[in-house]
């Protein structure tokens, strides 16, 4: 049995499909889960009843994490830590194996050009500190030895089927596909690496079904030398056929944004991975798997075809 907490998300589809590859025990667990292959197993459960947590784990080989708490940084220090400590100690208490889908935002704002699964720890925004506090939980469990863990670290995602969660989805594509401004934070002339969302949940399977990937991280599978926010623009208008229009949006614009997309509320704190050059590096996965990720024109082409 291969559990997926948080099923249903972008990152949860993508992995359901692919886990299809390895086994045809897979359980989705969430409030309102929904199969993605015709053998899954539905869970209804709140995540953070540490019961319901328990049952959702129980019997389970490997358990994937990706979730995705409401993108507050009040909610993620009040939720992810007790969400994660319950998930360890089921874990440890089944012995089943842990993969934890992560971010990039613990890292140090001063090595986001070239990001590599050594890039040093130091983040300045909330929600960083509240990531960092989770992996320093999994990986001091994994040093004495009580739980087999990995860390599966995505850049931004974008891919297809992807509402409200994606920064590119929601402040470029959406705006295009309405003849739209697109919008960007803090400069468009810097590099930024996103990771195709149909390749992370089909790294993140392989991972999990790798037993000497575990007790590590892994960058997921992310095309090299990125496009600047420009050029992103420039490319998706030109999938549309549109007009590259863009404005950059300051603190203040961002602030308004959030009277219509909450989400954007939370933002400001984030813009320093805008007013540098953001490239993720992910050389030790394919060199070790021989996977090569999706080249951005394909990952662009296949959004626009699928969704508009």
């Amino acid at each position: 049995m291969q559990t997926i907490l948080g099923a249903g998300g972008a990152i949860g589809v993508e992995l359901a499909k692919a886990l299809l590859k390895y086994t045809k025990d897979i359980r989705l667990v969430n409030r309102h889960p929904e199969k993605v292959n015709p053998t899954d197993t539905l869970m209804t459960a709140d995540l953070l009843d540490p019961d319901q947590l328990k049952k959702a784990v129980k019997g389970s080989e490997i358990v994937y994490v990706t979730v995705g708490f409401p993108y507050n940084a009040k909610v993620w220090q009040e939720t992810w830590p007790p969400f994660m400590k319950n998930v360890i100690e089921a874990c440890i208490e089944e012995k089943a194996k842990l993969v934890f889908f992560d971010n990039i935002y613990m890292y140090d704002p001063k090595f986001l050009d070239g990001m590599t699964e050594e890039t040093p720890m130091n983040p300045v925004s909330e929600k960083g500190k509240v990531r960092e506090k989770l992996v320093r939980m999994i990986m001091e469990n994994v040093a004495t030895g009580k739980l087999t863990a990995l860390i599966a670290r995505s850049a931004d995602f974008y891919g297809p089927g992807i509402d409200n969660t994606s920064m590119l989805n929601e402040m470029v594509i959406k705006p295009l596909s309405k003849g739209k401004r697109a919008n960007w934070m803090a400069s468009v002339n810097y590099k930024h690496s996103f990771t195709y969302t149909p390749d992370a949940g089909r790294a993140t399977a392989l991972l999990g079904n790798t037993p000497d990937a575990f007790n590590q991280v892994w960058h997921m599978p992310t095309a090299g030398n990125p496009p600047t926010g420009k050029e992103w623009i420039e490319m998706i208008a030109g999938e549309f056929g549109a007009k590259s229009k863009y404005q950059v949006a300051s603190r203040v614009i961002l602030k308004m944004m959030g009277w219509f997309m909450p989400v954007m509320k939370e933002m400001p704190e984030m813009m320093y991975q805008y007013d540098r050059n953001y490239v993720f590096n992910s050389d030790k996965f394919e060199k070790r798997f021989k996977v090569m990720p999706t080249p951005y024109s394909f990952g662009i082409e296949a959004v626009v075809n699928t969704d508009y």
